[in-house]
């Protein structure tokens, strides 16, 4: 969920309010009341027709506005109105308080629930969880204005602080918004982007891909490739001793990234060509597992191919290749020369029966 479409979540209930003020400013207090009330029924049926959902919050505003409203006109002291923005205020900010501060997301599931099919990744989480921090602090900040100029200041400097003063802070907070994000997708304009999945593969989203690799575990597809020759050896690369992760380990023969709009077919393909120069090949898709790492966390898909025509280094992100037969393998186990996602395959194709 975008910052907008937070927005959108907690604004409808302040219209009823937004109409009062400029209908009291023309017709007084209980005309404007009745203008109000009416707006804002009118709003729950509009939006009950529009988007086919009950907006409860508009129905709290509404009620809320005629009993103060009505405390107010009884005892003839404008006061109870005042205070009505800062009440509703409250109820927010202990909405966002209790969204942004702990692990029950009450903004998440409203947005999950109004739009059917959203799902939140990891990062996006992060984001939101950042959004509402940001807004708690602003409601809580205009909260304290709005109380302190019922109290101390003119109807007319109260009315601008409760409406007026209200959108000028979110125009603000968006503009910054708008040009913090402006600046980020410019940052990452150059780099490769990749989707970001579930455990099951499903895409959820995607990311620049220094920033799954920033320990952030933002969960992204990968394929790795194991080439045996006929004898059964298998063909591994040492990684350049200049890499971030594993440097100068021995690790799968292709591994790489799919990237974003890619299927699992053409980024096994172009990893094969640009890293061995492997084309023309078959391959058996053996398992699909998460791998976690210190700095990441992938979805692999594990494939095996006994084609080995014409294969070469083709890549400066590739020191050598050469072929390991299972007695070289099980001696070297463990001694630090290969990656751990490395021994982890053996392992997982020993259990196939890949390795005999």
């Amino acid at each position: 969920m975008n910052r907008a479409k937070l927005l959108k979540q907690l604004l409808p209930g302040f219209i009823p309010l937004f109409v009062f003020i400029a209908a009291d400013e023309i017709w007084g207090t209980k005309i404007g009341l009745f203008v109000a009330v009416g707006f804002g029924i009118a709003e729950m049926i509009w939006i009950g027709i529009r988007e086919r959902r009950f907006e409860k919050f508009v129905l709290f505003d509404t009620l809320l506005l005629v009993v103060l409203g009505a405390v107010s006109i009884i005892l003839d002291n404008d006061i109870f109105f005042k205070i009505k923005p800062g009440l509703i205020e409250l109820i927010l900010i202990a909405v966002l308080g209790v969204s942004a501060f702990s692990s029950m997301n009450i903004i998440g599931m409203m947005g999950q629930r109004y739009m059917k099919g959203v799902e939140f990744n990891e990062a996006q989480e992060r984001q939101l969880k950042r959004s509402l921090k940001i807004l708690f602090y602003i409601f809580a900040a205009h909260t304290v204005l709005v109380f302190y100029s019922a109290f101390y200041m003119s109807k007319e400097a109260w009315a601008f602080v409760s409406g007026g003063l209200f959108y000028l802070i979110f125009a603000g907070y968006f503009a910054i918004e708008m040009l913090r994000q402006r600046k980020q997708k410019k940052k990452f304009s150059k780099e490769e982007w990749v989707p970001l999945v579930d455990e099951q593969g499903k895409v959820t989203g995607r990311a620049p891909r220094s920033q799954v690799h920033n320990g952030s575990k933002l969960l992204h597809p990968v394929v790795h490739l194991h080439v045996l020759n006929k004898n059964g050896a298998v063909l591994l690369q040492k990684r350049p001793i200049n890499k971030l992760i594993q440097p100068g380990k021995w690790d799968t023969a292709v591994g790489g990234h799919i990237s974003a709009g890619e299927t699992l077919e053409q980024a096994l393909k172009k990893e094969a060509f640009e890293e061995i120069g492997l084309k023309d090949f078959t391959a058996r898709l053996q398992k699909v597992y998460k791998w976690e790492s210190e700095v990441e966390a992938e979805l692999v898909y594990m494939f095996t191919t006994h084609d080995s025509k014409n294969i070469g280094i083709q890549s400066d992100e590739v020191d050598e290749l050469r072929f390991w037969t299972k007695k070289q393998l099980e001696s070297n186990i463990r001694t630090g020369i290969f990656t751990p996602n490395f021994e982890h395959e053996v392992e997982l194709l020993k259990e196939l029966g890949t390795i005999k």
